[in-house]
């Protein structure tokens, strides 16, 4: 009978220190899952996360030519940052003044002059050209900027388009304005030459981007 009993509890002090193995097994597994979960993925590598403001600074040259002989030309450095909701462009003047920033969201455009005053309009091109003397194209730039065209374009607005030997975007027309893109880098043109034709004047715009 003292056998039996040692060996009935040999059984069970198997079984149960098995059991408390298998259960333990179980609560690491379930914790490893609900931290898998848990855990952020790493973004793609050269990818932003959502929601993350695009940026880029630089400096640009405008330059208008008058078919009746005038030449007006302006330089300076800008700001770039736009997160997809809203823009903001400060432009500053070749000694790193700020001469005006630029808003942009979907209530329109605001214009914000270094004394203060403010001025509002329904599309940001006007407002630049109020500062600069000529528009420029800010709508356009959303995406140019990204190496693309804009998502809005009109049929038969990718007339002249060219790509380059690794298949990125490198010229075309959009919007009335003769676009090159060039020099890339992870997050797009670093070199951006803007041309426009109109009735009485013809404008360039250069924008050499420096870092982001």
């Amino acid at each position: 009978m003292t056998a039996c009993r040692n060996a009935s509890r040999a059984l069970h002090g198997a079984a149960g220190r098995k059991l408390i193995h298998w259960a333990a097994w179980c609560c690491a597994a379930v914790l490893a899952l609900l931290l898998a979960g848990c855990a952020t993925p790493e973004p793609p590598a050269g990818s932003k996360a959502p929601g993350a403001a695009f940026e880029r600074n630089g400096r640009f040259a405008v330059a208008v030519e008058y078919f009746g002989g005038k030449r007006d030309a302006v330089q300076g450095g800008f700001s770039w940052m736009d997160d997809g909701r809203r823009l903001v462009l400060d432009l500053r003047n070749p000694m790193g003044s700020t001469l005006a920033r630029v808003q942009v969201d979907a209530s329109g455009a605001l214009l914000v002059r270094s004394n203060g005053e403010r001025e509002r309009a329904p599309h940001p091109d006007a407002l630049v050209e109020q500062v600069l003397g000529s528009p420029v194209p800010v709508a356009g730039l959303r995406d140019w900027l990204h190496g693309r065209m804009s998502g809005k374009m009109a049929a038969g607005a990718a007339a002249g388009q060219q790509r380059d030997s690794d298949g990125r975007l490198s010229v075309f027309n959009q919007d009335g304005w003769r676009v090159q893109l060039s020099r890339y880098d992870d997050s797009g043109p670093r070199l951006l030459q803007l041309n426009r034709n109109e009735a009485s004047r013809s404008i360039s715009v250069r924008l050499v981007v420096d870092g982001n």
